[in-house]
């Protein structure tokens, strides 16, 4: 049986601000379901929009694997993961969905 491939991401509400890390197999599905607020989430009640770091896998078990990786390192480790790609924590979002999040 073939495993169908996952996302792990990284949302927050400004640089440097609140974060909340996922998984997910449809990542434009999740968030849509995110800025929608329709998963009443901690993401909702936070309202983290901005998607800053995703990271793409063949499948969903390495996915799960990694966010479990990711929710245990310190703060400062995830910060300076989303900076290296993205200093200025950009809304990847925006690269395919045409619709970027504004701080």
């Amino acid at each position: 049986m073939r495993s169908k491939g996952g996302f792990v991401y990284i949302l927050t509400n400004k640089p440097r601000g609140t974060l909340y890390i996922g998984v997910t197999s449809d990542m434009e599905s999740r968030l849509t379901e995110h800025r929608a607020g329709s998963l009443g989430s901690f993401a909702s009640r936070y309202n983290l929009h901005r998607l800053v770091h995703l990271e793409p896998f063949d499948d969903i078990e390495t996915a799960i694997a990694r966010e479990k990786q990711l929710k245990r390192w310190r703060r400062e480790w995830k910060v300076n993961l989303v900076e290296e790609a993205y200093p200025d924590w950009r809304d990847l979002a925006g690269d395919w969905t045409g619709e970027e999040v504004s701080l």
